[in-house]
């Protein structure tokens, strides 16, 4: 039993967009940074709010507050950027979800995983993984690769080709 339990765990980096906390699996984490300067592209959606420069890469930034359709917040100490890869249409994307603040890295084992809860027809939840319980709150586990439609995708993979 003690084996079974060690494959179903998985690490995951947990993040805050207000007072909500969010988590990511850590196999699409591939670095948080500090915020740096963003160069805006013109006629993109609000939340894509541009470009950075990683090592000479041109990498998208989303902020993950308006995604979700949270207000805006200025910046903090506190803000990151944490870096991710997605897969979309056989290609790795790289980008960057602008985050309020990044806590830690915890492992989660499946079962202290929840599904996610059904919130009516109207309301999409194909992006999150399920609800984790960590200490005496609650987890929002995200699937990095459903947060973002394919047409989002294809914008962020068309803004780094425009900044290269």
């Amino acid at each position: 039993m003690a084996e079974k339990s060690a494959i179903d765990t998985s690490q995951h980096l947990t993040f805050t967009l207000g007072k909500e906390v969010f988590a990511l699996d850590i196999t699409s984490v591939r670095e948080v940074l500090e915020l740096t300067a963003i160069t805006k592209i013109p006629r993109t959606p609000e939340f894509m709010r541009g470009v950075i420069n990683l090592r000479g890469h041109a990498v998208p930034v989303m902020d993950m507050r308006l995604k979700f359709g949270m207000p805006a917040t200025p910046a903090t100490v506190d803000t990151c950027i944490i870096i991710v890869e997605v897969d979309f249409e056989g290609e790795s994307i790289v980008m960057g979800g602008l985050v309020d603040s990044v806590r830690e890295v915890f492992e989660l084992s499946g079962e202290h995983i929840e599904a996610a809860p059904r919130m009516g027809t109207s309301i999409n939840t194909d992006y999150i993984k399920g609800i984790g319980k960590q200490d005496e709150s609650f987890v929002i586990i995200l699937d990095i690769a459903k947060v973002f439609s394919a047409a989002e995708l294809a914008l962020a993979k068309e803004s780094q080709k425009e900044a290269a």
